[in-house]
């Protein structure tokens, strides 16, 4: 039994609680929208916007002229057809600019993987004079447009007698500034005991740079194949100029020249060719992510 000295005081104390502008009753409580809900909604909203350009690609490579020029857009293909893709392979002989474009990106990774590997092992671990001052060389020319050198670039490889030849699309592009700073940042932080005891040993550098720190590298190897790989598979303006005959163009060149016809550009053929370029950068990501993400997180690039 209560007295009604408690029940009034049981009765204020809850009407006081109720109108406590900063309180809330147990079964009204706000739910609040926590921070990683938000970030997780507008990740997935950027990889939609990035997505969807790839997706009409795709799905229009399958349609004809006349369904791509249709108004209003339709994003499913209402007739699929292979017709674009068979044009590439059987009409225009894509097979001849792949294969160009495969020997010209992989001389390209390999020169790189090997030049930018030993002068970034130079510049981190040997001690020569003009060391400080050759770096500053290699940092001032990653600051350089590719476009500033293009014309003396030209100019070189005409001289030397390379115009419309295999050499000319891979020779000037054989180690760049990015790949030295790359493998140079990497290198850094090998502990110098390991090479001071191949040193020891009676390791030449030649053998500390093959059997020691190399097979250390592979994170920052992989992450340079990548990206050498990307921008020779994607080069366009100078194999245009260099290669000037179709049997020296690659995929980039092809695809910019025989999607054009009399009148107008054939969009399916377009799309289809699209679709075969970037197929293989995909694939090579996908297997080399792993190694990607290590070496950035290594080396600190954002």
């Amino acid at each position: 039994m209560t007295t009604p000295t408690e029940t009034l005081k049981t009765e204020s104390s809850r009407t006081a609680m109720g109108s406590h502008p900063g309180r809330t009753r147990p079964g009204k409580r706000r739910r609040r929208v926590r921070p990683q809900n938000l970030t997780y909604v507008l990740l997935i909203l950027g990889v939609v916007a990035t997505l969807l350009p790839f997706v009409w690609m795709l799905l229009g490579s399958f349609k004809t002229q006349g369904e791509l020029l249709r108004r209003p857009i339709t994003w499913w293909p209402e007739a699929p057809t292979l017709e674009n893709y068979n044009q590439w392979f059987t009409t225009l002989h894509i097979d001849t600019f792949f294969i160009n474009s495969l020997l010209v990106a992989v001389v390209t990774v390999l020169g790189n993987l090997v030049f930018c590997s030993m002068v970034g092992y130079a510049l981190a671990k040997m001690d020569f004079p003009g060391k400080q001052f050759l770096f500053l060389i290699v940092m001032v020319t990653l600051m350089v447009p590719g476009v500033v050198t293009f014309v003396p670039l030209f100019v070189m490889v005409s001289k030397l007698g390379l115009v419309n030849t295999y050499p000319a699309l891979f020779l000037p592009f054989l180690a760049g500034p990015l790949g030295v700073f790359l493998m140079r940042q990497f290198m850094m932080g090998i502990p110098d005991s390991i090479i001071e005891a191949a040193r020891i040993d009676g390791a030449s550098e030649l053998r500390i740079f093959t059997r020691v720190v190399m097979p250390l590298c592979g994170p920052p190897l992989a992450t340079l194949g990548i990206l050498t790989f990307l921008t020779s598979w994607n080069n366009f303006l100078w194999p245009l100029v260099a290669a000037q005959s179709q049997e020296k163009y690659t995929l980039p060149v092809a695809l910019s020249l025989f999607s054009q016809g009399q009148n107008a550009t054939n969009y399916g053929l377009l799309l289809a060719g699209s679709v075969l370029v970037i197929t293989p950068i995909i694939l090579l990501f996908i297997m080399l992510q792993r190694y990607f993400i290590q070496s950035v997180a290594a080396t600190g690039i954002k």
